[in-house]
């Protein structure tokens, strides 16, 4: 069982990345990267920090960058995490750079399943933009990592699905695919490695585009 839910889940992986390559040709190609610290503060507690930076245009302009920072939880149970963030962004736009505050609370349930380890996170966010309107917004991304790891460095696959939903159109508007790997660096420093497919509705056209991202994340834990 444990060999064919593998077997499943790289096959997925092996092809959303290759057909990314020939159906969203016109998609821009991006890349992000995201550096983290997590400090524990007590037991149950402990504080993010992290940095994100997108460079768009084939990977030539860089376009936003986010500093989100916030509380997690544990104490209530040893399968859910529930965190309070507050997150300030800057995007450039067509009239110039804008920001977003972006205040969220998340909960996410964890278990296991044949050795398997799933995740699924909801996280409930206001979006407070410069020169727009203020929504709520609703996203859930659910991820699955099957129970295999290579090398002493424990290098594991993943694949994670996010969805998007605005509140004030009811409508889910964006979706977003990552199949990667995970890997530690050393004991306290962890990496990962993914592509990343999204697919996004605009509400004044009624068009989905799609954007194609390499992206790599650090997070050093202490």
């Amino acid at each position: 069982m444990k060999i064919f839910l593998t077997a499943i889940l790289i096959s997925w992986i092996v092809v959303w990345f290759c057909a990314s390559a020939f159906p969203f040709d016109d998609g821009d190609w991006q890349y992000w990267n995201t550096e983290g610290i997590s400090i524990k503060i007590r037991d149950d507690w402990r504080f993010d920090l992290e940095e994100e930076l997108r460079w768009g245009d084939d990977m030539r302009n860089p376009y936003y960058n986010h500093t989100d920072a916030g509380f997690i939880y544990s104490g209530l149970a040893d399968w859910f995490d529930l965190g309070l963030n507050y997150r300030h962004i800057n995007e450039e736009k067509s009239s110039g750079w804008k920001r977003e505050s972006r205040p969220h609370v998340n909960g996410t349930v964890k278990w296991k399943f044949q050795d398997f380890s799933f995740s699924n996170r909801g996280r409930f966010e206001y979006r407070e933009k410069e020169d727009a309107d203020d929504y709520w917004e609703y996203r859930n991304k659910f991820s699955i990592k099957p129970p295999i790891s290579f090398t002493q460095h424990k290098i594991q696959p993943y694949l994670a699905d996010e969805v998007f939903v605005d509140f004030d159109k009811g409508e889910l508007y964006r979706n977003r695919l990552y199949p990667g790997v995970s890997f530690n660096i050393f004991k306290q420093l962890k990496a990962e490695i993914y592509y990343l497919w999204q697919r996004s509705k605009s509400f004044s056209t009624g068009k989905w585009s799609d954007v194609n991202a390499i992206g790599t994340k650090l997070k050093i834990s202490f």
